[in-house]
């Protein structure tokens, strides 16, 4: 991490009580003071400490000040041919600021890669538990329609089309069998017909049939369409 000198002394000056809007003086060219490097490491550790909290929803991580060094030649963490992100922050107090730059070699992002590549949070299914306790509250307060069909009878086109007023078409079931409880095209479980009231309803004769489809199978279609 870079911190601009400008930065640095707006901080320090707006700390120690400097008034709003003057001007920093820069002294360049000399070591921070015991009580400047103090506020500065401060800075740093909350700029640190907001960096993982960005981070959490992705992966957790645990960024810590190792030293302060004012010499950028002694500054390095990578070599200088490897790839890098470099990430610009502004930071304004009373009127003035300056710039902190994060820089993270490659090869620290690379074991989060396909986390960062997800198009929203939790596209892997079951690995993101905020977006599946999300998931899961959407699910159970969503609204499906139901259907109670007592008949289904495909007939030819021609059939239907020569119907007329008048013309009966029987059902194939007597009063007591069961009827079909459907969401869409997928049978859910049977009920009985009855009344409830001034009401038609109907009672559920069998247990809901349950999914086949595990969360195994979601991550099996997952790698495969990845695999592909």
């Amino acid at each position: 991490m870079t911190v601009d000198s400008a930065l640095i002394y707006s901080i320090i000056d707006v700390l120690l009580g400097g008034r709003r809007g003057a001007a920093t003086m820069k002294v360049e060219g000399r070591p921070y003071t015991t009580i400047e490097t103090s506020l500065v490491q401060r800075m740093i550790e909350v700029v640190l400490a907001d960096a993982e909290q960005a981070f959490r929803p992705i992966t957790n991580v645990n960024f810590s000040l190792d030293r302060l060094e004012t010499n950028p030649r002694f500054a390095a963490i990578t070599r200088p041919a490897n790839a890098a992100i470099l990430v610009n922050l502004r930071i304004d107090m009373e009127d003035r600021g300056g710039f902190i730059e994060v820089l993270l070699p490659y090869a620290t992002i690379e074991p989060i890669r396909e986390m960062l590549l997800q198009q929203f949070m939790g596209e892997k299914f079951g690995r993101d538990a905020t977006w599946e306790g999300h998931l899961a509250t959407e699910i159970w307060s969503a609204q499906a329609e139901l259907h109670a069909v007592l008949y289904d009878k495909k007939l030819p086109l021609r059939t239907i089309l020569d119907l007329d007023i008048g013309d009966t078409l029987m059902l194939d079931v007597a009063p007591d069998e069961l009827v079909e409880i459907r969401c869409g095209d997928q049978v859910l479980t049977e009920a009985r017909m009855g009344r409830a009231g001034d009401k038609v309803a109907v009672q559920i004769a069998r247990p809901l049939r349950r999914s086949h489809t595990t969360l195994a199978a979601f991550e099996a279609a997952g790698e495969s369409r990845k695999d592909a």
